[in-house]
C-alpha cells in the first residue's frame, strides 16, 4: 500500500490502522461484555458483514481483467524479439526461478510453524459456517477430482466461462497463450490490439485505486465481525502470522539472494547490500516498486556496474513482474487462513496455489493494493473464506514495506546476475564490452 492521502490529509494507511484499532477494539469489548446478545448477532449480521462483503465483492469484480491484462503485458514486455533476444529469456528464467523459491519458502513456513493453528476445530467450523455458504460449495465441488482432472483444467475449454467461474489459472494460461500470440505476430492489428489491453489494465488500476481507499471501513468491519466471536485469540494468531512472513522474507532476502548473486553473479553479499542501500531505504520508505524505480536505476548502473541496457530493462520491468517478496507474502497469507478457518489443503492444493501465486504476482503486484484481487479469488477456488483478508489489511503497511524492499533487492540481484552473463557472452562472441565489469567481492 502507498501512503496516498485521503481527501482530509491523512495517509490511508494511517486510516487503515484507524480501522484496525476501532474494529479490534470494539469487537473484543463486544466479545468480554456483551457475548450472545441478540441485537450484536443483528449488528454483524445486517451491517458489518455486508459492509465486507461489498468490499470483497468489489475486488473479485477487478480480479479477471486484472490478471488478463496484466499478463498479457507482461509477457508482451518480456518476449519483444526484436529488441530483447536472450536478456528477455533470461529475465523470464529469473523471475519465474526466484519467485519460486520464494513462494516455495513461505509454503515451507507456514507448514512448519503452523501460525493459523491454536482455535479449536468447533470455532474453525463454527466460522466456516458463518462467513460463506459459498465457500462450503466450492469445497465440495472440488471433492472427487482427480489429479489428472486437475491437470486438464487448466487449459479451459471455453476461456469465457472460465472467467465467469472463477477458475483463475485457466484464465492465466489462457492469457499467457494470448500474450506469446501476440509478440508472435507484430501487426497493426496486434499493437493495437496491445494499446487496448493497455487501456484496460490502466483503467483497473485506478478502479483499485477507488476500492482501496474504502479499505479502512472494510478492514473496522471484517475485523468487528471476527473479533466479536473470537476475542483475543485472534490477535495472537495475527501476530504469529507477522513474525511467520518477515522469517520467511528474511530468509529469502538474506540467504536465497546472497547465495545465487554469489553463484551466478560473482559479487558477494556485502558489496551488494552496501551499493544496493539507497535503493533499499527508499523501498522501505515508499513501500511502492514504481516509485522506487529511479533510484534502482541510478544504484544499479553506478553502484553494482549493471550495464545501462541489462539495468533499464531488468529493473523497468521487474518493477512489475519480479515481485518474489509479494508473491511469498500471497502464498503465507492463502494457507494462514486455510489453517485459520480449519479448511484442510493436501498438497496437490498447495502446490496450485504455489502456482497462482507466482503468476498472479506478475503485473497486479506493482500497484497499490493489486495483489488483494488475486489474494481474494485464491482464497474463493479452495474454499477459504476471504473474510479474512480484514485480518491482514491491518497489518499490511508493515509486511508490504518489507515485502517490497525484497521484490526491489530480487530486481537489482537479477540485473547483476543478467548483466555478467552478458558480458560473458560478448567477451566470447567477441564484442566490445564498455559496461563496468560486473565482479565485485564482498
Amino acid at each position: 500500500m502507498t501512503s496516498t492521502p485521503g481527501a482530509g490529509g491523512m495517509p490511508l494507511h494511517t486510516k487503515m490502522l484507524i480501522g484496525f484499532v476501532l474494529g479490534t477494539v470494539a469487537g473484543i469489548v463486544a466479545n468480554l461484555y456483551i457475548g450472545e446478545a441478540g441485537w450484536l448477532d443483528a449488528l454483524i449480521t445486517y451491517v458489518t458483514d455486508p459492509v465486507g462483503q461489498i468490499f470483497l465483492r468489489l475486488l473479485f469484480m477487478l480480479v479477471i481483467p486484472l490478471v488478463f491484462s496484466a499478463l498479457i503485458l507482461g509477457v508482451v514486455e518480456i518476449g519483444d524479439p526484436a529488441s530483447l533476444g536472450r536478456i528477455g529469456v533470461k529475465t523470464l528464467v529469473w523471475i519465474l526461478a526466484v519467485t519460486s523459491i520464494a513462494v516455495v519458502i513461505g509454503l515451507v513456513a507456514v507448514n512448519v510453524l503452523q501460525p493459523g493453528r491454536g482455535l479449536s476445530p468447533e470455532i474453525g467450523q463454527q466460522l466456516l459456517a458463518d462467513t460463506s455458504q459459498r465457500a462450503g460449495e466450492i469445497a465440495n465441488a472440488r471433492e472427487g477430482v482427480s489429479g489428472l482432472q486437475v491437470l486438464l483444467n487448466i487449459v479451459p475449454r471455453n476461456p469465457v466461462a472460465a472467467a465467469a467461474e472463477g477458475d483463475l489459472i485457466a484464465v492465466m494460461f489462457f492469457s499467457l497463450m494470448f500474450g506469446i500470440a501476440a509478440t508472435v505476430i507484430r501487426s497493426d492489428g496486434t499493437r493495437s490490439f496491445v494499446s487496448a489491453v493497455q487501456g484496460v489494465y490502466d483503467i483497473c488500476l485506478k478502479l483499485i485505486g477507488w476500492v482501496i481507499a474504502l479499505a479502512p471501513y472494510a478492514v473496522a468491519a471484517l475485523l468487528f465481525s471476527i473479533t466479536a466471536k473470537l476475542g483475543v485469540d485472534v490477535l495472537i494468531q495475527l501476530a504469529r502470522f507477522v513474525g511467520t512472513v518477515l522469517l520467511a522474507l528474511g530468509v529469502h532476502f538474506f540467504i536465497v539472494i546472497p547465495i545465487l548473486l554469489r553463484v551466478f553473479g560473482g559479487m558477494g553479499p556485502l558489496a551488494f547490500f552496501r551499493g544496493a542501500q539507497p535503493a533499499l531505504l527508499t523501498a522501505f520508505s515508499t513501500s511502492s516498486s514504481s516509485a522506487t524505480l529511479p533510484t534502482t536505476l541510478k544504484v544499479t548502473e553506478e553502484n553494482l556496474g549493471v550495464p545501462r541496457r541489462v539495468a533499464r530493462f531488468v529493473c523497468t520491468l521487474g518493477a512489475t513482474a519480479n515481485m518474489n517478496g509479494t508473491a511469498l507474502f500471497e502464498g503465507i497469507t492463502v494457507l494462514f487462513l486455510a489453517q485459520f478457518f480449519g479448511v484442510d489443503l493436501s498438497m496437490g492444493q498447495q502446490v496450485m496455489i504455489l502456482v497462482l501465486c507466482i503468476f498472479g504476482s506478475i503485473g497486479a503486484a506493482g500497484v497499490p493494493g493489486g495483489s488483494l484481487p488475486v489474494i481474494a479469488m485464491i482464497l474463493v477456488m479452495f474454499g477459504i473464506p476471504p473474510e479474512g483478508i480484514g485480518l491482514i489489511l491491518g497489518v499490511d503497511r508493515l509486511l508490504d514495506m518489507c515485502r517490497t524492499v525484497v521484490n526491489i533487492g530480487g530486481d537489482m540481484a537479477g540485473s547483476v546476475v543478467i548483466g555478467r552473463s552478458e558480458l560473458q557472452y560478448e567477451s566470447r562472441d567477441g564484442t566490445d564490452a564498455t559496461a563496468v565489469p560486473v565482479d565485485s567481492r564482498g
